[in-house]
């Protein structure tokens, strides 16, 4: 049966000659795979098939099988500046690594599906990305069902362990303390909007590397990515 829905593509993988296989996250069904044919189909196909294009996909959805039919994609929403913007391209290059691990439910989840589009425009229009990775996370998280606890007074340690704020008496080996806590706190109380946020550029790359060895920690088969040593270059 033909089904039409907005979809995020994650990636794409090459499946004999003529064919590839791509993951999408898609608003209607969640995770899905899908074979495309690639012969004498043109440019505009491939272009839209580039990772992180937001597209309409047609398809052919078929009960209990991992591996569904392309029918027809076209972009729904183009960029403006990522595909220009070194620094855009770098960011957006670790949410792909980020979403292709993180990304498991294969059922519709339109407040994530939302909030990945939202942050997907943002990522092409902002004029200052420095707090973007931070505040993806900590977002994302709340999507994953992994969130932080909130902070609470006098409980200036995050144990990374527990996903909460507690005091210093409290300290392991798994517990960040100020001022990378102190940040956490900043970033939970501004929600997505990051105009207040003055995170110094050493903070800010400690706090992305400990906020990802959370989630490490909290989704299996996580493990470590990539992208974050070239961000750390790109953003200071």
């Amino acid at each position: 049966m033909l089904q039409t829905t907005r979809a995020i593509v994650l990636r794409t993988i090459r499946h004999g000659d003529r064919g590839l296989v791509l993951k999408a996250f898609t608003e209607s069904f969640g995770l899905r795979s899908y074979m495309v044919r690639t012969g004498g189909k043109g440019p505009s196909r491939m272009a839209a098939l580039q990772a992180l294009s937001r597209v309409e996909l047609v398809v052919t959805e078929t009960a209990d099988r991992d591996l569904h039919q392309l029918r027809e994609v076209r972009v729904e929403r183009p960029y403006t500046n990522l595909s220009m913007d070194p620094v855009r391209g770098t960011v957006a290059l670790f949410v792909q690594e980020l979403l292709v691990r993180v990304l498991r439910e294969e059922s519709a989840d339109p407040a994530l599906f939302e909030f990945l589009q939202e942050a997907l425009e943002s990522l092409d229009t902002a004029e200052d990305l420095s707090h973007f990775p931070l505040l993806f996370l900590v977002e994302l998280s709340r999507h994953l069902g992994i969130d932080p606890e909130p902070p609470v007074d006098e409980a200036d340690h995050f144990d990374l362990r527990e996903g909460r704020f507690v005091e210093a008496s409290h300290a392991h080996g798994h517990v960040i303390g100020p001022p990378q806590s102190h940040a956490l706190a900043e970033l939970l109380r501004a929600g997505p909007d990051a105009h207040a946020l003055r995170i110094p550029g050493p903070v800010r790359r400690l706090l992305l590397d400990q906020l990802l060895l959370y989630y490490r920690m909290h989704l299996e088969g996580l493990g470590e990515l990539r992208s974050p040593a070239v961000l750390h270059q790109v953003l200071g």
